[in-house]
């Protein structure tokens, strides 16, 4: 996994997504946040994510689902 700023924007957005937790927590107010800069592709999917950013994307869910 290296350094790469679209693609952790592309697998936190991803994560977020899925796993923000409801619209009032922190995770959803991370999720509108990102949103403000950062305007994905209408065919973004956890297939179109490059290598390293689907590794992103893995440690990013495993971080959510953490906290329950």
């Amino acid at each position: 996994m290296y350094f790469d700023r679209f693609d952790i924007c592309e697998a936190w957005y991803l994560a977020l997504s899925e796993y923000h937790g409801g619209q009032w927590s922190s995770g959803y107010r991370k999720l509108s946040r990102l949103t403000e800069y950062f305007k994905p592709s209408p065919i973004l999917s956890i297939d179109s994510l490059s290598e390293n950013g689907y590794e992103i994307y893995l440690n990013a869910v495993e971080k959510l689902e953490s906290r329950g």
